[in-house]
């Protein structure tokens, strides 16, 4: 009995230790006090006006958003107390549960290529609001920096041995647990899009898909990745939205599973590059 109440004594300091540096970290994660930072649409409805004279952005479009109107989406009581409950209790475990895995994975990331374990992405959040993403590096630090994965020439090349195998198992995806556990994030949600995504922002906007948390896994993810085209993809995270409970996270989560032991629908180079390797194919 003692040695159960001194390790349930353990599990509660390290918890408050934890939500009070997520407290410190919070406002830095979503570019409190960058203003110039800040995402002009956030809160707002879209909509993506094509001009081909723009530069092409990371959906491999030219044109730019607008903003139409502002969010119908009312969220209800699971929406915003028991599924924050849930994001607080699954992501402590699982930061306390795979502190191995991170232990393992940051020493390997960083002997096969050295240098920071963790790299950062601009993400759009909920209402569109800016966050910084984690993620473990899987790529040379050599890899140019001001491009998506899926603009690079051959991206491949620039993947790590280490980082090879934790794409493909989605183990490059762990470090959002932090991101869960501090708020900008829930476990089961659309994907965070690229803060310049726009034609996928504008798909989501069509379907309220930008007024919920983004997720580590969602609905869109178990049923297809990088194959699919960003409006089946956006209406898919509709559907999350229009059907969001208990049950419905349940079969995303139990549904995510297995990515871990692989996963084919994920391409380097995202749908772009998928549809490229098709025109090649024929």
């Amino acid at each position: 009995m003692k040695v159960l109440l001194i390790i349930l004594a353990i599990i509660i300091l390290i918890f408050l230790i934890m939500a009070f540096i997520a407290i410190i970290k919070k406002p830095s994660s979503v570019y409190k006090y960058r203003p110039d930072e800040k995402n002009p649409m956030e809160g707002k409805q879209v909509r993506f006006i094509e001009n081909n004279d723009e530069k092409e952005n990371a959906d491999g479009v030219r044109g730019h958003l607008i903003a139409v109107g502002t969010s119908e989406h009312k969220a209800g009581v699971y929406e915003k107390v028991f599924k924050r409950i849930l994001d607080v209790i699954l992501s402590f475990g699982g930061l306390v549960v795979l502190s191995p895995v991170f232990l393992f994975l940051s020493l390997w990331i960083v002997i096969d290529d050295p240098g920071p374990v963790l790299f950062t992405q601009k993400r759009i959040g909920k209402d569109k609001q800016y966050f910084k993403l984690h993620k473990f590096r899987s790529m040379k630090m050599s890899t140019p920096h001001d491009k998506p994965t899926h603009m690079l020439e051959n991206p491949e090349q620039y993947i790590t041995k280490a980082g090879k195998f934790i794409r493909s198992h989605s183990l490059d995806e762990l470090p959002q647990i932090w991101d869960i556990f501090i708020g900008n994030m829930s476990v089961i949600g659309p994907r965070p899009g690229l803060w310049n995504q726009d034609l996928l922002t504008a798909e989501r906007d069509k379907y309220y898909a930008n007024d919920v948390k983004p997720g580590l896994t969602g609905w869109a993810q178990i049923n297809g990745r990088d194959e699919l085209e960003i409006p089946v993809k956006a209406k898919l995270d509709g559907e999350y939205v229009k059907n969001m409970g208990l049950g419905m996270d349940l079969k995303c989560f139990f549904g995510s599973v297995g990515v871990f032991k692989g996963d084919s629908s994920v391409v380097e180079g995202g749908t772009g590059e998928l549809n490229k390797r098709v025109e090649e194919n024929k």
